[in-house]
């Protein structure tokens, strides 16, 4: 390259400005070359060596570059690593760059066309080696119409595609319950999250998504599918018109949208989620999660469906019941089950295969995946069919596994039993279903056998025993003889004709040789064209029955998803919950699904110590008190998990549950910070701690550990305090609050909902036993000091401690303690109260108002009086 950009650099150029800040992935013969900062990023991400080709402007262009042959698992690694790539293909053989050339008039500028045929990102993946195969590919977008946000999510590598309204405040709930692995905003968005893919608004308009899906699904009108707001359309049309961004105008498989109003699920904001370590435990790795400890399904797609079950548990009693009919179904009959996760654990990822060759991406073996799958789904139906008394679920999905003999008798007909994954070279094609395409594949293999027989009939000729006939990619069909032996076929009566001499070989062409390759190449090229050609045939079937052939991969992930719980449920003799309408919680013998299960796996360990929670109307708010390692935040968590759980759908470790309703689920436990806000631990604290204050109601379930520690004793207590009385007189929710301020006591004095308990822990012969047993009363002190020396901490230094916790004891005894006065505080309602002179004064105002004689300036100074009143009272 010299100084300026040479024809290809300028191609790239225009190439890399239609990228954009995507990585671009250059195709140059058989390599995917980048260049600039893009290859110093990908060199980076890959651990690959950064070279330099030719100079630009008087610099070396830095140069890095993957063999296409490999390049999904370099792609893997690069979105993985956050990045996005642009795939920028040779879109005309050099022959053909030759012929345009020539047309055009410039022959020497024989340049190859390239083109960006698609982007690669995190959303957009639909190829197997990229996805993990139990772990859903969400694509999510979002929108604010008019202060409500939309939210189209989708799934493109099955087409599940739902869409979503709710107030802009519940966003980050919303995208922490979906999980995706790319969100797209508008250009103009200024909500979290910041760092979405950014798009022009006008694909955000809610006509032009309302006109995108009409024109996807092939419909006059979306009533069919149910009732969309404006800012579902929205967030759907720059769904689409991402999608069809990314595909170069292709788009991948969709399924019809699903309205999913967000009331049908318990609520869990961004911070309970990752303190229940639902879907990842702390570290963001699978391992002592919640999932990992409950997930027994033999599917992928099973997997996935539980996945999302979990992150979204029903709020609805009438559809948890009906999933917990069809577990408790396969529950009671192990040999039922047995046979179902048998018959599944085969079952290829029919839902996956669909998406891949309604996408364009797919492959033979798709086809195949496609025809096994439902195959056995008719299997499968046949099975249990054959048990009576199936609860309403598995009547509603059975249906769903057959209606396909047609299609699959088509593709058992056209597709040999295990189809290759490439389809360039042929041999997918069953023998018999095309006789045309049969008679081609004879002709090819008698023009092979001709050549074995022409090499036979060549040696004994020219009485060269070592002469063979060859074939390669650049002189197809060839004789090759050592050089020793070159002369007799130079000579001019031979028959043969010089090709190329080698260092110890020469080759030569016949004109027999030559019809024989040609008949060979004509023959082998209408073959593969032929298979070619029903490949296009037979992946448009499938496409015409795509609604049909997702929902049996749903009806089967649903069955597996339903039979796992069962065999979870029977490993450790879980109970199934009853689900009321009543704020109740009233779990005998609880335990916590992650924790017991790391104790079962560690030999000689103990067991897991299994407690009650009994919670009411009368009884609902519980003060936990204990030292540290006692269970206090074990205990908090099992009884939240015990809750998702059962609204999931599944079985409970308890012995018994009865569960009132929860809309929202709130969890304020364990220390943390976020840096990148500016937010420290304390900080975390409070706003997570606001966040419950604000939101939580009478339907919702709480759990708080150790609100106030990030500050001194004095502000902790008083916040601590404070934050109970709230959740016992305002919010009413039903709430474990753990604490160590034992001071806390007095609440109960003044609080009638509230009661006292502690995890029991006693000291033996100076050391501490930890009991993990809750049991009712207050804690008489936290154990700081033993819990220290249990830890390791030195003994000096837990000796000087003692001493000067003996020191301030004895202080507190003199003073009355540091609770002193408490029990004198107003209650927390009062101390809410606005006076009642200041009450009546605004509602006198107010009452005598004329608003619709206001004008826009008198309400505007109106607003301003009264709230210079309010400041001044």
């Amino acid at each position: 390259m010299a100084g300026t950009a040479t024809p290809m650099m300028q191609q790239y150029f225009d190439l890399k400005a239609e990228a954009g800040d995507c990585l671009l992935f250059f195709r140059m013969g058989d390599f995917f070359e980048m260049f600039f900062d893009d290859a110093r990023t990908a060199a980076g991400v890959l651990d690959i060596a950064l070279t330099t080709r030719g100079e630009y402007e008087g610099r070396p262009v830095p140069m890095c570059g993957v063999p296409v042959h490999s390049a999904e698992g370099y792609l893997a690694r690069l979105i993985k690593g956050g990045c996005r790539v642009a795939i920028a293909e040779q879109v005309e053989t050099p022959e053909q760059a030759k012929e345009r050339a020539r047309a055009e008039g410039h022959a020497s500028k024989a340049l190859v066309k390239r083109s960006i045929v698609r982007f690669v990102t995190a959303g957009t993946l639909t190829e197997e080696a990229l996805l993990e195969p139990r772990r859903a590919n969400m694509l999510a977008a979002v929108c604010d119409l008019r202060g409500s946000c939309g939210l189209a999510a989708c799934d493109i590598s099955t087409g599940a595609m739902v869409l979503e309204e709710f107030p802009p405040e519940r966003l980050g709930a919303a995208l922490a319950r979906i999980g995706a692995s790319e969100i797209v905003v508008p250009e103009d968005w200024s909500h979290d999250p910041a760092d979405g893919v950014r798009r022009p608004p006008a694909s955000f308009a809610s006509d032009a998504g309302e006109a995108r899906l009409k024109t996807v699904h092939g419909v006059a009108t979306l009533d069919g599918f149910g009732q969309f707001s404006r800012a579902m359309l929205a967030a759907a049309g720059g769904l689409i018109a991402y999608l069809e961004h990314a595909g170069r105008g292709e788009l991948p498989l969709l399924l019809p949208p699903v309205a999913r109003p967000s009331a049908e699920f318990m609520a869990m904001d961004e911070s309970t989620r990752a303190s229940l370590e639902i879907l990842a435990n702390q570290q963001g790795t699978r391992s002592h999660s919640l999932i990992a400890a409950v997930d027994r399904c033999v599917t992928g797609a099973g997997a996935r469906l539980l996945a999302e079950d979990l992150s979204a548990p029903l709020a609805d009693r009438a559809r948890i019941g009906k999933r917990l009919a069809s577990v408790r179904y396969f529950h009671d009959d192990p040999l039922l089950r047995a046979d179902l996760r048998r018959a599944l654990r085969n079952m290829p990822d029919i839902g996956r295969a669909l998406g891949r060759l309604v996408a364009g991406r797919g492959s033979p073996r798709d086809l195949g995946q496609v025809r096994d799958g439902l195959i056995q789904a008719r299997q499968i139906s046949e099975m249990m069919r054959a048990k009576p008394d199936r609860p309403a679920l598995l009547e509603y999905l059975l249906p769903n596994l057959v209606g396909h003999a047609e299609l699959t008798d088509l593709l058992t007909r056209a597709l040999v039993p295990a189809p290759p994954t490439e389809r360039q070279n042929g041999g997918f094609i069953a023998e018999g279903f095309d006789h045309a395409l049969d008679e081609l594949r004879e002709v090819s293999g008698n023009a092979r056998r001709a050549i074995a027989a022409m090499e036979a009939r060549y040696r004994e000729d020219t009485g060269t025993p070592a002469l063979k006939i060859r074939h390669n990619g650049v002189l197809g069909y060839f004789i090759e003889v050592p050089a020793k032996h070159a002369d007799k076929l130079m000579e001019a009566d031979s028959g043969f004709t010089h090709r190329q001499t080698m260092a110890n070989a020469v080759r030569f062409n016949s004109l027999t040789l030559h019809e024989e390759a040609s008949r060979i190449a004509e023959a082998g090229g209408h073959a593969l064209a032929a298979e070619e050609a029903h490949f296009e045939e037979l992946t448009e079937r499938v496409a015409q029955r795509s609604e049909a052939i997702a929902a049996t991969a749903a009806a089967l992930a649903r069955l597996d998803v339903s039979a796992g719980q069962a065999e979870r449920a029977s490993e450790a003799e879980w109970c199934v919950p009853q689900i009321v309408e009543e704020p109740i919680l009233a779990i005998e013998a609880g335990r916590h699904p992650v924790v017991e299960g790391a104790l079962a796996a560690q030999a000689g360990k103990e067991r897991f110590v299994a407690n009650d929670c009994a919670l009411s109307a009368e009884d609902r708010l519980w003060l936990v008190g204990g030292p540290n390692m006692g269970g206090k935040s074990t205990f908090l968590r099992q009884n939240a998990l015990i809750i998702l759980l059962a609204q999931a759908g599944g079985f409970v470790p308890a012995r018994a549950a009865r569960i009132g309703l929860v809309d929202q689920l709130f969890s304020r436990v364990g220390a943390s910070d976020n840096l990148a806000r500016g937010r420290s631990t304390f900080m975390v604290e409070m706003v997570e701690t606001a966040a419950i204050l604000s939101q939580a109601g009478p339907r919702s379930f709480v759990i708080l550990d150790e609100v106030g520690r990030g500050t001194s004793t004095y502000d902790g207590l008083a916040l601590a305090w404070a934050v109970a009385e709230a959740i016992h007189e305002t919010n009413t929710s039903r709430c474990l609050f753990a604490t160590h301020y034992h001071e806390m006591a007095r609440l109960a004095d003044t609080c009638e909902a509230l009661s006292l308990h502690h995890v029991r822990a006693k000291e033996w012969k100076g050391d501490l036993v930890l009991l993990h047993e809750v049991t009712k009363g207050a804690a008489d002190r936290s154990y700081g000091l033993a819990v220290a020396k249990l830890a390791g901490v030195p003994a000096p230094v837990v000796k000087r401690a003692r001493s000067v916790l003996d020191k301030l004891e004895k202080g507190r005894a003199e003073t009355g303690g540091l609770a002193a006065g408490l029990g004198d505080l107003p209650l927390f309602a009062a101390a809410m109260e606005v006076p009642a002179d200041t009450r009546d004064a605004f509602r006198e105002r107010l009452q005598s108002l004329d608003i619709d004689a206001l004008a826009p300036r008198e309400a505007l100074d109106l607003l301003y009086d009264l709230k210079r009143e309010a400041n001044e009272k």
